[in-house]
């Protein structure tokens, strides 16, 4: 019988308890690739072989971790040492890195299988490479973490790793329809992972559920306070929930529309759920602006080198994303950054009233074509506000595809933001 089925928490559980062993699950996981990555092309390297040794070698051996025996996929924009990591460039394909990035490196402390490379776009950036929703093949899967997003939906394995300086994990997963736990800046160490910019670039993970996806940041955070346990742990009180459309609800699609109109309808029935209506404070009406300016210019900075001595081997796309980087001014940059950190600082009016903010993921399901990734127009502001975000899968398009919601949850508090996530997915959730 296939182990597919499991979440990783259960998962884990039945590894460590010596009743599943990790040889099966790594088997299953690919026979599922061998019958899906035709069609999906979410993998860059599968490492067949390596991960079967490694299974064998944990189910002969002690419990390693958190993770022991557990599959996952790492986005090729983090380095492997034991297999080539490429950016989602031909500038470096065949590239060896010489060590881990520390998230893998602590994945494998924690007993985690390395499985493979999943499907990055250039530079995490917004040149689509290869990779197809597994929904509908004509569709895209989102980005940059296109492989990630995409081999978790498709049941190829329970947890992968991406990254994302603006929409990188929550868009895709929206697209997907699974979970991106995207942790306040700095939760999980980036060392390894190809730098974009010095104050937006984060590591999260995706998996099928909220419990398998901080069970995984957990693991590599080495906080245990981000497992997620029963509500009345964190709350002795009803949770609060704040309904934010944001400055941008006018680019919101009609599915989105109904997603978000639904989730207040029912979680307002729900018992233990207390909604209400957020407005956030005027200056955030720039803060996409701002966020733009920021990540243009720090990723012409971070990528000097591609761009100064390899300018023609870039994408069209992402030759014209570094040239406009580098038309951000000193004075536009500066501007921006006294922005957010005047938003920032009204954070904690933001959450005065509420525990936790439910907000759109994107514009609406993923669209049709795999020309471009769709827009992270609803991304931006949380992420250079550095919250803690989980994107939930909470509806369904007219054509059958997903559509998502955020969770968004103050600075430093991941462990309310995944437990009520959690909550907010059970009463939510269409997968």
């Amino acid at each position: 019988m296939s182990k597919l089925p499991l979440s990783a928490c259960e998962a884990a559980q039945q590894l460590a308890q010596r009743t599943l062993r990790a040889e099966d699950l790594v088997r299953d996981c690919l026979e599922r690739i061998d019958a899906r990555e035709p069609e999906v092309q979410a993998w860059t390297h599968v490492a067949r072989d390596a991960a079967l040794v490694r299974a064998k070698a944990l189910d002969q051996g002690a419990h390693q971790g958190l993770l022991h025996g557990l599959p996952i996929g790492v986005k090729d924009l983090i380095a492997t040492a034991d297999m080539s990591t490429s950016y989602g460039s031909p500038i470096y394909a065949g590239h060896q890195p010489a060590n881990d990035a520390s998230c893998v490196a602590l994945a494998r402390a924690a007993g985690a299988v390395v499985l493979g490379k999943t499907v990055t776009t250039e530079f995490a950036t917004f040149q689509p490479n290869q990779t197809r929703n597994p929904h509908n093949l004509a569709h895209t899967p989102g980005g940059s973490s296109s492989g990630s997003a995409a081999a978790v939906a498709d049941g190829m394995v329970p947890l992968a790793l991406g990254t994302q300086t603006a929409g990188s994990l929550t868009r895709p997963a929206s697209y997907c329809g699974v979970v991106a736990f995207k942790p306040s800046f700095g939760g999980i160490n980036r060392a390894g992972a190809k730098p974009l910019s010095d104050t937006l670039d984060t590591v999260g993970t995706l998996a099928r559920n909220v419990p398998d996806a901080a069970l995984f940041a957990a693991a590599l955070s080495g906080r245990s306070s981000w497992l997620v346990r029963p509500m009345a742990e964190h709350l002795s009180r009803p949770l609060r929930v704040g309904i934010c459309h944001t400055y941008e609800w006018g680019q919101a699609l009609p599915e989105t529309h109904a997603a978000l109109q639904q989730a207040a309808a029912g979680l307002s029935a729900a018992h233990g759920i207390v909604v209400q209506d957020v407005h956030l404070p005027v200056s955030y009406q720039q803060l996409v602006q701002a966020q733009t300016y920021i990540q243009l210019a720090e990723q012409a900075q971070c990528l000097s080198f591609e761009r100064l001595q390899h300018f023609a081997s870039l994408s069209p796309r992402l030759q014209s994303i570094l040239q406009a980087g580098v038309d951000v001014t000193i004075e536009q940059y500066d501007q921006a950054q006294a922005l957010v950190a005047l938003c920032r600082a009204q954070l904690a009016d933001v959450f005065q009233d509420v525990d936790v903010l439910l907000a759109p993921s994107a514009p609406g399901a993923a669209p049709l074509g795999l020309d471009n990734t769709g827009d992270p127009v609803f991304c931006r502001i949380w992420t250079v506000l550095q919250t803690p975000t989980v994107n939930i899968p909470a509806g369904l398009a007219p054509n059958g595809m997903p559509v998502g919601l955020q969770v968004v949850g103050q600075v430093g508090a991941d462990g309310l933001t995944l437990a009520s996530a959690h909550a907010l997915h059970q009463h939510l959730s269409v997968f």
